[in-house]
């Protein structure tokens, strides 16, 4: 199953984004799949060929100041939770998409959750791994040391700070090969560092993880909470209190899986998020 390499411009950005269009065609609303820090689009291409054989549209951008997508400097462009959110929803509606599932990890994808509990009538179903979305959630020291100042600029413009942050919070390691592509935005220009110097310092945490939690009480949607018991960031404990106050919910632990399921584990996330899709409702 090929995966497409695509862009478009809206509003002035370029997004980078990976597509697997449906073996065969169905009626299924599209997947979209947010990453989070500091990895890249890539780290679905796995899960989307899986997708794609059960008859989804997958797509999977990176996000403005990620990857393959615009840097822009923050005069133009503020990396805040609010600015990202209304830059997904340029990117939605460029792409033509009325209704979607939307599956989200890691730090940064927990503003895919703030788009969705705005915009409810768009998702068709939520899939959740390894993400803050509740007020116990702390940005960890080794996302959170990124955004000081001075310490934080000359880190983000050294590409090995992908390795050390992938691969502490997945607990394994990263192939060399797959280094090389999350490595290459910060070999290539200054403006990576940049970019996740000022998300890290502006992605407003406390303030996000409060409209999460008020947002989730009231959700009716199906949600599927896939969970890594072993990520050194995020507790487990935070995703079975998140399951519990969600009234159509669903908790699939994985032992002995980090904060970046897809990355070491696709299969299992495969495995739990295709009969969560196609389930039907009663």
């Amino acid at each position: 199953m090929a995966i497409e390499e695509k862009y478009i411009e809206v509003k002035g950005l370029k997004w980078f984004y990976r597509e697997a269009g449906p073996i065969n065609q169905t009626e299924q609303p599209p997947v979209l799949l947010l990453h989070g820090l500091p990895a890249q689009s890539y780290t679905w291409t796995e899960v989307m060929p899986d997708l794609a054989e059960r008859g989804y549209r997958a797509i999977a951008p990176d996000w403005i100041g990620s990857g393959l997508s615009a840097k822009p400097d923050a005069r133009d462009f503020p990396y805040t939770p609010d600015a990202f959110i209304d830059a997904l929803g340029s990117f939605i509606a460029a792409l033509e998409i009325e209704k979607f599932h939307l599956v989200i990890q890691g730090f940064l994808a927990s503003v895919g959750v703030q788009y969705a509990l705005r915009h409810p009538e768009q998702i068709a179903r939520l899939a959740i791994l390894n993400a803050p979305v509740t007020t116990d959630a702390r940005l960890p020291w080794p996302i959170q040391q990124l955004g000081i100042p001075l310490v934080g600029e000359m880190m983000t413009q050294d590409p090995l700070l992908v390795d050390r942050t992938l691969e502490k919070g997945s607990g394994f390691a990263i192939s060399d090969k797959d280094l090389d592509l999350y490595r290459r935005p910060f070999l290539n220009s200054s403006a990576a560092g940049r970019a996740l110097f000022t998300t890290v310092r502006r992605l407003q945490l406390k303030t996000a993880m409060a409209e999460i939690e008020a947002g989730f009480s009231s959700w009716q949607h199906p949600t599927l909470i896939i969970w890594g018991q072993a990520d050194p960031w995020l507790d487990f404990s935070q995703a079975q209190n998140l399951a519990k106050s969600i009234a159509n919910s669903q908790l699939v632990p994985l032992e002995g899986v980090g904060h970046y399921p897809q990355e070491h584990w696709s299969q299992k996330v495969s495995d739990a998020l295709l009969p969560f899709l196609r389930r039907q409702e009663v």
